[in-house]
């Protein structure tokens, strides 16, 4: 029996003592905003988190060498953004937090407890856009709804079906740079 525990023992220590088959950096960058407003303060935090993970494979060994040298090989970089808005937190892919335009008029996307709003300088009450379970965006005001995504370039693509033409209106929101 004695023999039994101790060869356990010893082949559970021996699991640890493994070499190591991969490098890995991890990068965590946490920034904190307070935006005043109206309804009080609130704080945004964004953890934007980096993983780098690199299989480590030899060079061929020749016959009667001690040492080797290490090949290179392919990083995958793995990246997670994690948003605590009040409290509630959520992972995003991305954040489109920014400032838009369009006819002339200046907007500012923000992330807030749920999606983002949306804002200009003459408009006190702002308009939401609430993510859908398909990546799209139902963008919500007093007059209609539409659905929205952001393009390659980082544009707001707003569509609003228009009962009277029976037509789809595309509204284009430019990212200002």
């Amino acid at each position: 029996m004695k023999t039994i525990a101790s060869g356990m023992f010893a082949l559970l220590l021996s699991v640890g003592m493994q070499a190591q088959n991969q490098n890995k950096k991890t990068e965590t960058i946490t920034t904190t905003t307070t935006v005043k407003d109206n309804k009080g303060e609130h704080k945004l935090v964004k953890k934007e988190q980096t993983q780098e993970v690199q299989d480590i494979q030899l060079k061929d060994v020749p016959q009667g060498t001690l040492n080797t040298d290490i090949q290179p090989t392919a990083t995958q970089v793995t990246a997670t953004t994690k948003i605590s808005v009040d409290g509630q937190e959520r992972y995003i892919d991305v954040d489109h937090s920014a400032y838009y335009s369009y006819n002339g008029e200046k907007y500012q996307v923000a992330l807030d407890k749920v999606g983002y709003t949306m804002t200009t300088s003459n408009n006190s009450k702002p308009n939401y856009l609430r993510r859908t379970s398909n990546n799209n965006f139902i963008y919500r005001n007093n007059e209609k709804f539409s659905i929205g995504h952001f393009d390659a370039n980082g544009n707001l693509v707003l569509e609003t079906y228009d009962d009277k033409t029976d037509k789809i209106n595309v509204e284009v929101y430019n990212l200002q740079k």
